[in-house]
């Protein structure tokens, strides 16, 4: 038993909105463990809503569709549903009474082209809309197919899928089981590398074992279809807590946990607090840091010295390790993490200081270097170059050095226990 989805709407395709609901049915389908294998985006075209259907009805047994249920001439949803298998549409009087009283509470009347939306297939139910005009269906055209339609509105879609939809699937025999997984969080190890180091567990099929990159981190999505939470946690933990094993401190955390949040919490154990000094990333690092609830526990605050005046003024940057060695130099950045160290009174720093570019750079400075200080509570600090490189574009640049810098404390804080 499968189900796909498909998102109707020539705004989705020219990316004038984002696709959330089919984000946010994906979840929905996994919690119930109905398996879903593929999406469709399709423009406001009959034809081509004819195609997708006749795609997806050859390979699914439940098809959802959201938008185009609207009034306008463009949502052609339920007349392109209901003529490519060749039903009437009929007009539900109860439907009609219903937007009719949705206007009279908002002081207007019902226009002529809100009865387009009154109408559906012969035969299907009513999926009710208890907030906007337009209502879906539930339908069972064929044996062994069932579609439901959804407004693209996302509250609205949300509201009746939890109202209606899932009792509906439920009362079918479906959702008996779920999908649950753990997403496994990695900093400091590629996708291949750290491929090949669980590649025997690739081959399971229950839970599975399956990798994602994004920027800066590799993912690994460890999932089991099981009775309940309880039951499928089961099934991960062992798969989890040797994939953990391999991993050793690449191994960051699961599902919400970030590079900001773990630090956080390490910090928060040992009762420590942290300071920051940045320049490339203007307050980039900070910002990660204060987006953890809490995190005044144990972030003091930050300094953005941007400029070299004042590094020397706010961080005792001495001036002619500035003139010899320029702003972009490990020295430089050592003597910004002391300097911020001494000024909050805490027990650890970063600093960070480089060239996010586009401009700035020079024969030996390339844009994307970047030189990170790390002072320990001894008064110890340790300083990391990183290159970057130009390509990744100044966003990226910013982005990486943040994480680079609190994935790094991370591993002091693992080995200065």
């Amino acid at each position: 038993m499968t189900a796909e989805i498909i998102c109707i709407g020539t705004e989705l395709l020219l990316g004038d909105i984002l696709n959330s609901n089919a984000q946010f049915l994906a979840q929905e389908l996994a919690n119930l463990g109905i398996p879903h294998y593929y999406q469709t985006v399709v423009g406001d075209n009959l034809s081509r809503i004819h195609e997708v259907i006749k795609i997806a009805s050859q390979r699914a047994q439940i098809i959802i569709f959201t938008g185009g249920l609207g009034p306008t001439p463009d949502d052609l949803t339920t007349s392109a549903i209901a003529s490519f298998f060749d039903t009437p549409l009929i007009e539900k009087q109860e439907i009609i009474e219903d937007i009719r009283n949705k206007f009279a509470e908002r002081g207007r009347e019902m226009t002529a082209n809100n009865r387009k939306q009154a109408l559906i297939p012969e035969s299907a139910d009513i999926l009710p809309n208890l907030t906007g005009t337009a209502p879906g269906m539930i339908w069972q055209p064929i044996p062994n197919l069932t579609i439901l339609t959804f407004p693209g509105v996302p509250s609205e879609m949300k509201q009746m899928w939890s109202d209606t939809a899932i009792p509906f699937l439920k009362s079918q025999g479906w959702g008996e089981e779920i999908i649950y997984s753990r997403m496994m969080r990695f900093r400091g190890i590629g996708e291949s590398a750290l491929a090949q180091k669980v590649n025997h567990l690739f081959d399971l099929q229950n839970p599975t074992v399956a990798p994602y990159a994004s920027m800066g981190e590799v993912k690994l999505r460890v999932a089991a279809k099981a009775k309940n939470i309880q039951s499928a946690e089961k099934l991960i933990l062992p798969v989890a807590k040797e994939i953990e094993a391999i991993a050793g401190e690449d191994y960051v955390g699961y599902d919400d946990d970030t590079l900001a949040s773990v630090v956080g919490k390490m910090l928060l154990e040992r009762g420590e607090t942290l300071s920051v000094a940045e320049s490339c990333t203007g307050g980039g690092l900070g910002s990660m840091l204060t987006e953890i609830a809490g995190s005044s526990n144990y972030f003091m605050g930050g300094i953005i010295a941007y400029s070299n005046q004042v590094k020397i003024e706010q961080l005792g940057v001495l001036e002619e390790f500035l003139t010899e060695y320029g702003a972009v130099s490990a020295i430089v950045a050592r003597q910004m993490a002391k300097g911020v160290q001494k000024k909050f009174n805490t027990d650890w720093s970063i600093s960070i200081t480089g060239i996010a570019g586009p401009g700035g750079a020079t024969e030996t400075k390339p844009v994307g270097l970047v030189y990170l200080a790390i002072a320990n509570p001894e008064k110890q600090v340790e300083s990391y170059e990183l290159r970057l490189g130009e390509k990744r574009g100044r966003e990226a640049i910013r982005y990486l050095t943040s994480c680079y810098a609190l994935d790094k404390l991370r591993r002091e804080l693992i080995d200065n226990r």
